[in-house]
């Protein structure tokens, strides 16, 4: 029996690593697909080393260009591989366009369908990512929901898959990377001091193609001029800070430090020791939960809504001054839930579920 898990993008690479070690310790074949929807060293290659992962069996090098264009290559070159690997279950990972496609290919295929992280909704249609992961739940055969609410949430829409509760993969990498970071000499690099810094990073396509959300972002860090802002800027983040005639401004802000994005490992070390996140993403709203960093979030809503309790997250939207009020508040003193994502076996309760679904 022959497995492959299609990947192509940061949030895929870093859940991919435990669960194919998870796999080939229990003897099954599994084949990675990178779909090419990452491509720089930054966002892919670095990944691939950080989490000790062989080279991809197939790549579809696929780049950049709308949702529609990756959703359309991705399907068209993976149709053969899948068929002439003769695999028989497809995985696919949280809600990138490469989660998409891998799911209607296999689909189409007639090839049975795995997604882990499934049943996470934000309930905001303007987000793609939405509709990524809403559209792959409902055609998966097998769904690895990685918290109780997101059981839940999957048993509202009356799926016709067999829904599994896992726990989330996230606990584990943390545990990991969270003690392997300790070695990482970005501080040094950067030549910061831990908790004297803000870290932020911001690249959804709902913020990054607003002008006016990137004034709000300027204006934050305008306002917040006695503080230290390490930025890893996003390749769409960067292109469009030049596109917006805004890149000037930003290389003013003198307490901005930007950076290219750095791998996993040294950004856990740059997150686990800011005194507080400022971003818009799924993934590093879980992370600083589990770091124990508080988090605020430039988006409406979230699909961790976990996260909001306690006020570990505050949801502030790209409003300047209510990201800044979220900065200045005082550190929650609350006790976290640290059950909330589970306890840190999830990438062996997978590979045992999938032993199981293989078998029969």
């Amino acid at each position: 029996m022959k497995i492959a898990s299609i990947v192509g993008a940061r949030p895929n690479f870093v859940k991919l690593g435990p669960v194919h070690k998870s796999l080939k310790s229990s003897g099954i074949k599994h084949l990675i697909v990178h779909t090419g929807q990452h491509y720089d060293y930054e966002m892919s290659d670095i990944f691939f080393s950080d989490f000790e992962l062989p080279n991809p069996d197939i790549h579809l090098g696929v780049g950049s260009g709308s949702s529609c264009f990756q959703l359309g290559e991705i399907i068209k070159r993976l149709e053969n591989k899948l068929i002439d690997k003769q695999i028989d279950l497809v995985l696919v990972y949280g809600d990138t366009n490469s989660t998409l496609a891998g799911a209607i290919c296999a689909n189409k295929c007639n090839i049975k369908l795995g997604h882990i992280e499934a049943g996470l909704r934000s309930y905001d249609p303007s987000m793609p990512e939405e509709y990524n992961r809403i559209l792959t739940d409902h055609l998966s055969n097998y769904l690895f929901a990685p918290t109780r609410n997101a059981v839940n949430n999957l048993k509202k829409e009356k799926i016709r898959g067999k829904v599994y509760y896992t726990g989330d993969l996230s606990v584990e990498i943390i545990d990991k990377t969270r003690s392997i970071s300790k070695n990482s000499e970005i501080l040094d690099i950067l030549n910061l001091q831990s908790k004297s810094y803000l870290l932020l990073t911001m690249h959804r396509a709902e913020n990054t193609s607003s002008r006016y959300f990137f004034i709000q972002l300027l204006e934050t860090f305008e306002a917040l001029k006695d503080n230290i802002i390490v930025f890893p800027i996003h390749p769409r983040t960067k292109k469009m800070f030049e596109s917006f005639g805004l890149l000037d401004r930003l290389l003013k802000c003198s307490n901005v430090k930007t950076l290219l994005p750095v791998g996993y490992i040294d950004f856990i070390a740059l997150l686990q020791n800011s005194l507080k996140v400022i971003t818009d993403s799924g993934g590093i709203q879980k992370e600083a939960y589990l770091l124990n960093v508080p988090c605020i979030t430039m988006r409406k809503n979230t699909e961790w809504v976990e996260t909001i309790e306690g006020h570990w997250n505050v949801l502030t939207g790209v409003d300047s001054k209510k990201i800044v009020k979220a900065v200045r508040r005082q550190t929650p003193n609350s006790k976290y839930s640290e059950s909330v994502f589970g306890n840190g076996r999830t990438s062996r309760v997978i590979s045992e579920l999938v032993s199981s679904i293989i078998s029969h």
